[in-house]
């Protein structure tokens, strides 16, 4: 009899879910000669748990253009937005982004997940935080 291989896929299964999302972020820079990445206020990424260098998936709101890069921290408190290097091209000064990374999960822990949400005013401060299953250190910007 051929073992029931059903449980065995189940257990190591893994959801790609939304970890952490900087919805309506306002672009305030783009420098074409950069090597590359999307450039965040260090508040502001910290405050959906973002890391240095994670994988990011972002949305202009304003052209539809849709990238892959990575997050590097700008300085804290300025409400820093730059589109760098190629994806330069993909955006200017004023559009609104909205910036997503995605974790893997367990079922077990995708049914116990919520995710790291900011809504950002034109300024890039925060009108709305939703902070997930655990959260960061960081509460809200600018109290």
């Amino acid at each position: 009899m051929a073992p029931d291989t059903g449980a065995l896929q189940i257990e190591s299964m893994q959801l790609a879910l939304l970890k952490s999302k900087i919805h309506r972020a306002t672009v305030t820079g783009a420098s074409l000669d950069y090597e590359g990445s999307l450039t965040i206020s260090a508040d502001l990424a910290q405050l959906v748990g973002l890391i240095p260098y994670e994988k990011i998936l972002v949305s202009n709101l304003n052209n539809g253009e849709r990238f892959e890069t990575y997050a590097i921290f700008g300085e804290a408190r300025q409400g820093i937005i730059e589109l760098n290097g190629a994806t330069a091209h993909l955006g200017k000064i004023g559009d609104r982004l909205t910036i997503m990374s995605f974790a893997r999960y367990t079922p077990e822990e995708a049914a116990l997940h919520a995710p790291w949400i900011a809504v950002l005013n034109e300024k890039n401060e925060v009108l709305r935080y939703e902070g997930g299953d655990s959260a960061p250190s960081l509460r809200i910007v600018g109290e």
